[in-house]
Parts: structure tokens; sequence; C-alpha cells
């Protein structure tokens, strides 16, 4: 089934938060990441329930809503890309925002596939997921999974990656351009504004992290990390810049709480996550 025409009208409940922990194929360990910014996600809701004097939380009441998937029957898992993409289907077809929290990047596919050709997925990533080298599965993978859509892609961008073997040509098949590291650190500026740019060109914007974007030294908890990464100052101001678009919803996945330090990954990640539904709930009419 095809991309579906988005509904603008706001809904009952403006944002969607999605916890879809799957990680088969790559990156095991990344389903618990999810769960547990699910479960922030509820702290930051019970939080704001429990709070008695006006604050900026207070348009977080009554338009949140979240699902949580499993896969821990053998149809669940068998059958994860059509529930994805049913899952996605049905938020975004009743205009909400949707906040997705997914295991290991593969997670994110069945919500990209949803999104259609027109839209503009701005992704922070470390790797740039379209491996064919001689050690790399050819079948569906974590490391590969771009190159396997059953729809006409949407367009991408890449913030951030470290690859250095893959040729131009070859990032050029898939994405539209590119930002790598080294490009961020030489001119964030030039970087923001051109992605400013573009997100205000585009009719739909969704931000798609794979928080081996960050480095690992203020985000240990990935399973592939690579050095020279995104530090939060230059991320927040990337992400803000992507933000003057249309943005219609933001996954995050390769979070992996069994490899983080003293939970300097959970509290960066729970931090951005409330930081992204206020932004979303603010600026409703």
């Amino acid at each position: 089934m095809g991309p579906f025409p988005f509904a603008y009208s706001v809904p009952w409940f403006p944002m969607h938060v999605v916890v879809f922990p799957f990680d088969l194929f790559g990156s095991a360990g990344t389903g618990a990441g999810a769960r547990l910014l699910g479960d922030a996600v509820h702290e930051i809701l019970d939080d704001t329930d429990r709070e008695t004097r006006p604050c900026r939380a207070d348009a977080l009441r009554g338009t949140v809503r979240v699902t949580e998937l499993d896969f821990d029957a053998l149809p669940d898992v068998t059958g994860w890309r059509k529930r994805g993409r049913q899952t996605a289907r049905s938020a975004l077809k009743r205009g909400e925002f949707v906040l997705w929290l997914g295991g290991n990047h593969l997670a994110a596919l069945p919500v990209l596939e949803e999104l259609g050709a027109g839209t503009l997925v701005v992704q922070f990533d470390a790797h740039l997921d379209v491996y064919a080298f001689h050690d790399n599965k050819e079948e569906l993978s974590h490391g590969n999974f771009l190159t396997h859509f059953e729809v006409p892609r949407p367009r991408l961008v890449n913030v951030g990656h470290r690859d250095l073997f893959l040729t131009p040509e070859e990032i050029g098949r898939t994405f539209e351009t590119v930002y790598p590291a080294w490009d961020v650190a030489a001119d964030v500026g030039r970087v923001a504004g051109e992605l400013n740019a573009r997100a205000k060109a585009a009719k739909r914007v969704w931000i798609d992290l794979d928080c081996d974007a960050f480095d690992p030294a203020v985000l240990p908890a990935v399973a592939e990390p690579l050095p020279f990464g995104l530090l939060p100052p230059t991320f927040l101001a990337l992400f803000e810049a992507v933000w003057a678009g249309n943005v219609i919803g933001m996954s995050v996945t390769e979070f992996d709480p069994g490899r983080d330090v003293r939970d300097a990954s959970l509290n960066l990640l729970g931090w951005l996550v409330e930081h992204t539904l206020l932004k979303a709930a603010t600026r409703r009419p």
C-alpha cells in the first residue's frame, strides 16, 4: 500500500508517541532503549499532571497519546514491518505530530515508507546505511535498509556521517545531499543555513535521529560508535534550523542503555524528547 494524503486539521490527540522496540538484524539491545525512552515520556506526562502552577508543560496536558508495541510473539516479529506501517499510517493520517521511538535504525523503516516521496527526511546519522561491501549481507539489515524500500523513498539528506569508504556515486543513488561531520565542523553556520532553506522549501519534513550521530564522548550508549561526532550545541543548532520547516515528526533509534555511562545518554535523549514534544505542542494554533 502506498503513501496517503496528509490531513492538516488539528485532531483529538495532536501528538502521538509510538514506542517501537524492534531490534532484530542488528544492534540487539536497542529495543530496551526504545522502552526506556517510552518510560521517560510517561514520566514527563506524569510530572506535568502533578504540577499545579502554570508552566510551559501545560501544553502537553491531554495532547499526547502513547502507543507501545511489543515483539514477544512470533506473529508480532514476522509482521513487524506491516504493523509498523499500519501504526505510522494511522497516526500520520490523523494529522498528529509523531515521535517514533525505535530500537535499531531499521525500526524507522516502516514510518519512513509511509512518508511518501514528497517528504524531506533529514537524517542525523554516523552511517549512511547503504552498505554493499564484501562483508555485508544483501538481505535487509539495519546497515543497508535504505536500499530496501517497498515504495518510493522520501527525499533523504544526511547530516553528520563519518563514512570514509563509500564513493560519491554510491551515496548519490540514495541521498539528495550529505553533510559529513568534517563539513559540519568546518562551517556549522553554512550547513545550518542550507538545511534551513531546504526545510522551508519542503512541503513536509521528518527528522530521523540515529543516536550514533552524536560523539560517543557525550552519548556512549550505541552499538557502533564512531569518533568526531556531533556535540550537543552543534546538533541543537542544526535541529533548530530544520525545525523552521513543516516538521511532521521525528524518529529516535539506536539507543542501547546497556552501554550507557552514568546515564549520560539517557539524560541527553530524555531532554531532547521533552524539548521536541514541547516545541511540537507550543507551535500548534
